[in-house]
């Protein structure tokens, strides 16, 4: 497993020291190498686990380390304490696996360290560092579900989400496939997927015999949108472009979904090194730029036609908070003639419906669907 360990670090080294990004960078790397299905998913599982767990593990290495280490070192021990406190990996193992992997002058450190962290139990300074959240988004949560939903859906997101594949063989979560759902594509509907990349939720529509147009102010996830598209076998015509600033003209499409930009609080166990980029002062941006969104896509709905907007957060900040235009109905979970009643664990959740990862076992979403007046 030496192998698997140095592979694991070398992940955790651009993590932390490049910025990368675990989901993008951890497919390419395993590709290159000449790991075993098993040793693939024991790498997988140590770069998406210490990074997640990475104030667990500092916390249950400090008590036993009297200056900060250097990063080299500091991840050493991250990654040992993962194995040993949450990744089940036997101590002797977890152990001698790391030091293996360690340079000859710490060798002795950090078998020191681990064998205490390995024998000493743990008291946990507080709930944020023992999930280890940041405070503020332990805090957030609390105050946005309550204190039991709160803590339910903080401990779901620390566990590996399941695979869900669409039967066209696209990997998609389940709360992305319903939010799909949701929009109603029907045979010979114009629709509009104004923040599509990478293209999950548009392709999914697409399969419904709707014409659906992606857009997405990113050249490259407007490229994945178009690769996705042509490897599934669907029409997706895509363009890139700001959806604040749409290049489309009023009225013109029958259905338009808002996928919006957000914090993404609801999907941290898909992305584990989210919760240390996101900043709580960035939400005030994000819903800046959600509310433009909201502006610019609505007049793009026809009289009579749908407005759909969805996030992968819990907060209602970025959702039901918004001021949507007057223009546009509410239409609630039981559907319409044009919209399908919400199935699955949809919780009521101010005029729009909210997913809880530990009810739904899926990434945490809120929903609203609107018709124009005509």
């Amino acid at each position: 497993m030496t192998a698997s360990r140095v592979l694991a670090l070398e992940a955790l080294r651009r993590i932390e020291d490049e910025g990368a990004y675990a989901n993008l960078l951890l497919g390419p790397l395993l590709t290159g190498s000449d790991l075993s299905g098993p040793d693939r998913r024991f790498v997988t599982d140590l770069v998406y686990g210490t990074t997640r767990m990475r104030r667990a593990c500092d916390a249950l290495v400090d008590r036993f380390v009297s200056s900060d280490p250097d990063p080299g070192t500091r991840r050493l021990l991250r990654l040992g304490a993962y194995q040993l406190v949450f990744a089940g990996v036997p101590a002797h193992a977890a152990v001698s696996g790391t030091v293996d992997c360690a340079p000859k002058r710490t060798r002795g450190f950090v078998n020191a360290v681990l064998r205490r962290v390995a024998s000493t139990p743990m008291t946990w300074p507080d709930e944020a560092t023992r999930l280890s959240y940041p405070n503020w988004i332990h805090g957030r949560i609390l105050r946005e579900l309550g204190d039991d939903d709160g803590a339910a859906t903080l401990e779901r997101m620390n566990a590996a989400p399941p695979v869900s594949v669409r039967s066209d063989g696209y990997v998609q979560d389940l709360a992305s496939q319903w939010v799909s759902a949701a929009v109603g594509a029907r045979p010979g509907d114009r629709i509009l997927d104004l923040c599509a990349g990478p293209g999950g939720k548009a392709t999914a529509m697409a399969t419904t015999g709707a014409t659906v147009i992606g857009a997405d102010r990113s050249v490259a996830r407007a490229g994945l949108v178009r690769a996705n598209a042509e490897r599934l076998g669907v029409s997706v015509p895509v363009v890139a472009a700001d959806g604040t600033r749409a290049p489309f003209a009023d009225a013109s499409f029958d259905r338009v979904l808002v996928d919006a930009p957000c914090s993404g609080l609801g999907a941290l166990r898909r992305r584990p090194d989210a919760r240390w980029r996101i900043r709580e002062s960035d939400l005030s941006e994000l819903v800046a730029l959600q509310a433009g969104l909201i502006v610019a896509a609505a007049r793009l709905v026809r009289p009579g036609g749908v407005f759909v907007y969805s996030v992968c957060t819990l907060t209602a900040a970025e959702s039901i908070d918004h001021d949507f235009p007057g223009d546009l109905d509410v239409v609630d979970a039981d559907g319409d003639e044009l919209l399908p009643a919400l199935d699955g664990p949809w919780r009521p959740f101010g005029v729009g419906r909210r997913l809880l990862p530990h009810e739904s076992d899926t990434d945490g979403m809120v929903l609203l669907r609107y018709r124009r007046r005509t």
